[in-house]
């Protein structure tokens, strides 16, 4: 027959007052009692005796994390080790500020970057699977502007074409473009200088990539200077000239991101086609600009069933995919060489830990006597680096918001000039303080399972010269 026994029991602690001498705190904490089977007569042999036991199954969670609590804010022998406790602290709180502000900051550009090119990209994007181009007739564009979600359908028609401006030349890409295509990506808000326009009257226009126009040197305040555009073209005999040769005034000048600078020139739709001999309703791609509030992922299924397996149906990460890909792998070795820095500052907690083991052997020795066993020695110090690390991680995410607060308000950290912005882009997200918990936590309780296995070691009885 067993029976259940609660008794409280007093926990000595020794401490010194202001005179120098020794007080005895006692501190009242629930002890299990786990009593021994009772003889089948009824009578208690003289051998049977109670045994006080702390066995982790019998105490609570809650005994281990109050004493390792006290342990943390309690006052220690030597002022050192409270200096060295607060150096592991803010050691975690600035290893977490800067695992946030890295991953931020990778935020914050990725966010910009995605906009430039949102201004010479669309939301979606048909191409042939098969060639350079195809023939979108006015009932494929009427039935792909009248789905619910579309918003504005825009042709292009692009090819590469060799420039000569003022003895300058350069190889890039001509893109012609129809009224609607600013509409698409509102690219006439990128224009540095000039203006947007692609025909005045009977002349043909372009629009030039910043990029270009520094290679060209076009001046874009000259009205009489024309952009040449030397094309390919088939050869029927011997005499015939390899190039088709058009000119166009460059009035205006684009700047989105280097790779678009670089090679493209705008001009008109219809220009392009008489450029190439192609026939009416000859377009490389159609580009569409999705109603707000829109499903990309539903719209984009929608049109890809619409023209078939003979098209590629792009969304707009897909048409930079490998971009954004290159950008993740940059944050998360960014994230990974600071994680090394944040295990490095570990050794402190690993430190701190050390000496509030060697500085709590009387407890330590008392606990034992009183019954408790290794494993709960091991889980009181284990929770105390746990709870020295959230400690320090809790400063660290308060700290990390305030700068983030100060950069995205005033922007204190500048860029050089030459940018298209003034200071660092940052942008924090709820999901990045996912792993930042988990690798701060991880390494916190990989810090405190020496000190914790140093614990255990204490003996029971301690022996004072």
């Amino acid at each position: 027959m067993y029976s259940t026994l609660r008794v409280l029991c007093g926990l000595v602690v020794a401490n010194k007052n202001k005179n120098g001498r020794k007080a005895i705190k006692i501190r009242v904490v629930r002890v299990a009692i786990i009593p021994t089977r009772a003889p089948p007569n009824g009578s208690i042999r003289k051998s049977t005796r109670v045994p006080l036991l702390l066995q982790s199954k019998q105490i609570p969670l809650n005994i281990s994390l109050f004493i390792a609590r006290r342990y943390l804010f309690a006052r220690r022998s030597a002022n050192a080790i409270n200096i060295i406790t607060g150096i592991s602290v803010l050691g975690v709180a600035i290893g977490t500020a800067a695992l946030i502000l890295v991953l931020s900051v990778f935020n914050g550009f990725e966010d910009l970057l995605s906009g430039l090119f949102g201004h010479f990209n669309p939301e979606i994007k048909v191409t042939p699977a098969k060639g350079k181009t195809f023939q979108a007739d006015s009932l494929q564009l009427t039935k792909v502007r009248a789905l619910p979600g579309v918003l504005y359908a825009s042709e292009t028609l692009e090819e590469i074409a060799f420039f000569e401006y003022e003895g300058s030349q350069n190889f890039g890409v001509l893109k012609g473009v129809d009224s609607i295509f600013a509409r698409v990506n509102n690219i006439d808000s990128t224009i540095q200088e000039g203006e947007y326009t692609l025909k005045i009257q009977e002349r043909n226009c372009a629009v030039a990539g910043a990029g270009l126009r520094n290679k060209l040197g076009i001046d874009v305040r000259n009205p009489l200077a024309t952009l040449t555009i030397y094309m390919p073209e088939q050869q029927s005999g011997l005499m015939d000239q390899p190039f088709k040769t058009r000119n166009v005034y460059p009035v205006g000048t684009f700047a989105i991101q280097q790779d678009f600078d670089n090679q493209y020139i705008l001009t008109n739709l219809e220009f392009m086609r008489e450029l190439l001999e192609a026939e009416p309703g000859t377009v490389s791609s159609i580009e569409i600009k999705s109603r707000p509030g829109t499903s990309l992922s539903g719209l984009k299924k929608q049109v890809k069933d619409m023209f078939g397996n003979d098209f590629t149906v792009k969304d707009e990460y897909e048409q930079n995919e490998a971009f954004f890909k290159v950008m993740q792998l940059e944050k998360w070795m960014g994230f990974a060489i600071t994680s090394l820095m944040l295990i490095l500052m570990a050794f402190n907690t690993v430190g701190a830990l050390w000496m509030i083991v060697l500085d709590k052997q009387k407890d330590i020795s008392i606990l034992k006597s009183m019954g408790a066993t290794d494993r709960l020695v091991h889980r009181i110090f284990l929770l105390e680096g746990i709870l020295l690390t959230l400690l320090g991680m809790g400063i660290g995410m308060v700290l990390a918001c305030i700068l983030y607060f100060i950069q995205k308000t005033y922007g204190i950290i500048s860029i050089p000039q030459g940018f298209l912005v003034d200071s660092y882009p940052i942008a924090m997200r709820a999901a990045d303080f996912i792993p930042v918990v988990l690798t701060v936590t991880g390494i916190g309780l990989l810090a405190s399972l020496a000190p914790a296995r140093r614990a255990i070691q204490v003996p029971t009885y301690l022996r004072e010269e």
